[in-house]
């Protein structure tokens, strides 16, 4: 079993960033998916959960109308398309699907 994150960076107050977590060794495609994430010195919180077949999606507040989380099952990964990046938004985001974590990536936002 494996999750692997990619896409995160330094990024300018306002500017985007698109996050891909790679599945494997499961079947994903049964699964919820979520986005975490970790900003130094904070409780590790729920940003962005997505359906199995896409068609329940949740957001925290924080991020409701700037993050979109997707997935495309025949691919078996799930997307984080992060826009008006704010200061706040940076910490290490993980990956979540059927009790399993992926090693994170780091993302700052940064003038």
């Amino acid at each position: 079993v494996q999750l692997a994150e990619s896409g995160g960076g330094l990024v300018q107050p306002g500017g985007s960033l698109r996050l891909s977590c790679a599945a494997s060794g499961f079947t994903f495609s049964i699964y919820y998916a979520s986005w975490y994430r970790q900003a130094p010195g904070k409780e590790r919180e729920l940003v962005a959960q997505i359906s199995s077949g896409g068609g329940n999606i949740y957001y925290a507040d924080s991020v409701k109308g700037r993050f979109t989380i997707s997935r495309d099952n025949a691919k078996n990964t799930v997307y984080l398309q992060m826009n008006s990046l704010k200061v706040e938004d940076t910490a290490v985001y993980y990956c979540k699907v059927h009790g399993y974590w992926g090693q994170g990536t780091q993302v700052t936002v940064s003038p």
